[in-house]
């Protein structure tokens, strides 16, 4: 018992004692009650210090070279592992002063009395075996995994290694609370359907999903985005989307209203296009790509369109074009939906997904997005009574990193035109 309890007691000293020497009245930092790696390191200073012999200066000269090729590894060793035991603990100690944005001075010197002390009180202990070392070390785990599960207030252990690397990693930019600004500026919601709040039963309707168009961390990049629809512009706003997928987005757009059956419990979804079906409109959906990519020409037909075109290959202004052609018939009411193609990552342009130049994929986004957003507002112009509602449908995700974190997660913009 007393070979487990002491390294245990130790690494609490190294532990607590820097907690306790800058505790401030009223701090509120969660501290474990003993240092991980401290316990881990002092056992195997106990283990390797064993396999060094007592030895007199005499014997270490005459030993035969092979065991004195084995002792001179084994203090280098037992060395490193006293190096670690105190480079730890300087760690640690970084790590509470950062959070009060103290500087060192004095403090400096505790890790180096908090370690000596350490090894004074194991020194001489019995060690355990390898594998009873690796065992122990596994439970402690385990009890510190179990009881942060039950109190997370009080964590069982430290580990200040994780902790430094958690701390001095470079973070990116926080990507999920809009700012002040964009509260300020334009609508902002929580709510995944938008479409349903702005379509005009009494003219056309053209629904526009705009690919991998989401919003910018940069307010001046969006409002940038925004001069092209100068004068044609009703409402302006963002909105939350809870899945970063194409499909989802073309359904959640269309979405009427979802009823629960009060007997059988099953949820049943109206959608858009069957609402103007019964009102005699002419409902298309429009799409550049395959009709078998993500299965559309199932659940497009599921979702109640009239007619299907697919592009197989066309580029957004092709679509521009036959969603021109089917507006100028004025023979009837039009519903029209279309999910753009142009600015889908990954691009064909950028071989390597994720380890292309960021500089280079943001140029051509924003080329690409610039031309599809002309194409609509040429059609905006164009047809002057007809109501167009414009939404993203994912941030830009399948590209680098750092052309990603110029985007909010999960927020996308929608404009209302006409």
């Amino acid at each position: 018992m007393k070979r487990l309890l002491y390294p245990l007691i130790a690494s609490a000293l190294i532990t607590i004692v820097p907690f306790l020497l800058t505790f401030e009245k009223g701090q509120d930092i969660i501290r474990g009650l003993f240092g991980y790696e401290y316990f881990a390191l002092l056992l195997l200073i106990i283990f390797i210090k064993s396999k060094l012999t007592n030895s007199s200066l005499r014997g270490f000269l005459q030993m035969p070279k092979q065991t004195l090729v084995k002792f001179l590894a084994t203090a280098i060793l037992l060395a490193l592992a006293i190096i670690t035991l105190f480079i730890v603990a300087k760690l640690d100690l970084q790590n509470l002063l950062a959070i009060k944005n103290w500087e060192a001075n004095w403090y400096g010197i505790i890790p180096f009395i908090t370690c000596a002390l350490a090894i004074a009180m194991v020194w001489q202990l019995k060690p355990f075996k390898f594998n009873t070392i690796c065992f122990i070390l596994f439970i402690a785990l385990a009890l510190h995994l179990e009881v942060n599960n039950r109190y997370a207030a009080q964590p069982l252990a430290q580990f200040p290694t994780i902790d430094y690397l958690e701390r001095t990693t470079p973070k990116p930019a926080q990507r999920s609370e809009i700012t002040k600004e964009f509260h300020q500026k334009y609508t902002v919601s929580d709510s995944v359907t938008i479409t349903r709040d702005f379509v005009d039963t009494t003219r056309n309707n053209v629904i526009i999903l705009v690919e991998s168009w989401g919003v910018p961390l940069n307010i001046q990049r969006f409002e940038k985005q925004l001069e092209i629809f100068k004068g044609f512009t009703s409402i302006v706003g963002i909105h939350n989307r809870m899945y970063s997928r194409t499909r989802t987005a073309e359904r959640e757009d269309l979405i009427k209203a979802i009823t629960r059956d009060s007997i059988t419990k099953q949820k049943d979804t109206l959608f858009l296009p069957k609402v103007f079906n019964e009102l005699d409109y002419q409902t298309t959906f429009l799409f550049g790509g395959d009709s078998l990519e993500h299965y559309r020409f199932k659940y497009i037909k599921n979702i109640g369109f009239g007619e299907s075109i697919y592009g197989n290959g066309l580029n957004d202004q092709a679509m521009v074009s036959k969603i021109d052609s089917i507006l100028t018939d004025s023979t009837q009411n039009h519903f029209i939906a279309w999910t753009t193609t142009d600015t889908k990552f990954p691009m064909e342009e950028f071989a390597d997904i994720y380890n292309s130049n960021a500089d280079s994929v943001n140029s051509t986004y924003t080329t690409k997005l610039k031309n599809t957003f002309a194409q609509i507002a040429g059609l905006v112009h164009k047809f002057p009574k007809t109501r167009f509602i414009i939404q993203g449908d994912h941030n830009p995700i399948l590209s680098p990193t750092e052309f990603q974190n110029k985007f909010y997660k999960r927020w996308v913009p929608y404009i209302i035109l006409n």
